[in-house]
């Protein structure tokens, strides 16, 4: 691949775009945010403005809900060859690309597997994606070269392509990044009810399990809402786990017998076990540096 175009210079755009351009490709940053797409192209992530003539490959790197228009824009203007996206949702957007006509034919959906809390170009790094999985989503009526154009750009990345469908992609994100962005959430609001004496007591602990709490609302608002009943059922699974556990707790807190005592505890015991084993898991890479936030650019369609 020897040209590429980045429709949106948030942080996934600009990391995209910085590692194409080490890798020595052409690359072209558009969005309506002229002042990101210029603090882009100060980075070094490419040139600030459309390209003379199409390019090999586009990657829409824009929230979900703004997927399809952004790719029905530029395949009209003839931006590129062959587009891609790096939403972090898939289902919806294929739906509503084909909803709005676009040449399905030359898309294939894409999601790099790699984040930050911090967002904008600013926060970019060339090597946000280095070992991490790139999800590609190709539909029956993709072509086997977009598909091929695509692995490439994941593997000039420096990630690793992997192919899975829609529905499986929004299924494995939800259990992976979506609902543990949304539980951090909900357990960091509980702070807003605790005193100051108390949170003078808190630790790394409670920053660690609410850092991602701290990303873009109107992203994951954007995220979440378009993974919708996915996260439902993940939270709803994890919701029965909570009452579970609630009501060892308050039966614990009334026990008075020694056995009965002892069978709460174990219960107790068995949930702390398994959250061991659940994390166990984990592929090593996985447990350093990578956010379930994934941020785009502030205004989504090209310039």
């Amino acid at each position: 691949m020897r040209s590429a175009a980045v429709v949106g210079t948030g942080l996934i755009g600009t990391s995209i775009a910085l590692a194409l351009r080490g890798r020595g490709v052409t690359t072209y940053l558009i969005d309506t945010n002229l002042e990101a797409a210029r603090i882009a192209a100060d980075l070094g992530a490419g040139i600030a403005g459309r390209p003379p003539e199409p390019v090999d490959l586009a990657v829409i790197a824009v929230p979900p809900q703004h997927v399809a228009a952004a790719l029905k824009e530029h395949q009209l203007q003839k931006l590129a060859h062959d587009f891609t996206d790096a939403a972090s949702v898939k289902e919806s957007p294929q739906r509503e690309a084909a909803q709005a006509g676009c040449d399905l034919t030359r898309f294939v959906g894409g999601h790099p597997m790699g984040g930050r809390e911090q967002s904008g170009p600013l926060a970019a790094r060339d090597d946000l994606f280095q070992g991490r999985p790139w999800v590609l989503t190709p539909s029956p009526q993709t072509r086997v070269e977009t598909v091929e154009r695509a692995e490439r750009l994941a593997e000039l990345c420096g990630a690793k392509p992997v192919v899975m469908a829609h529905a499986e992609h929004d299924r494995a994100v939800a259990l992976t990044s979506h609902t543990p962005h949304l539980v951090s959430s909900l357990l960091a609001a509980r702070l807003l009810y605790g005193d100051q004496s108390q949170l003078g007591l808190a630790g790394q602990g409670l920053q660690d399990v609410t850092r991602l709490a701290g990303g873009s609302v109107e992203l994951w608002t954007d995220i979440l809402g378009s993974n919708a009943v996915a996260v439902a059922d993940v939270l709803a699974e994890f919701a029965h786990d909570v009452h579970g556990v609630v009501d060892v707790l308050r039966a614990l807190g009334t026990a008075r017998e020694p056995e009965q005592r002892r069978a709460h505890m174990d219960r107790l015991s068995t949930a702390l076990v398994r959250g061991v084993q659940g994390r166990a898991r984990i592929p090593a890479r996985s447990t350093a540096g990578l956010s379930a936030s994934t941020a785009y650019a502030t205004v989504p369609r090209g310039a």
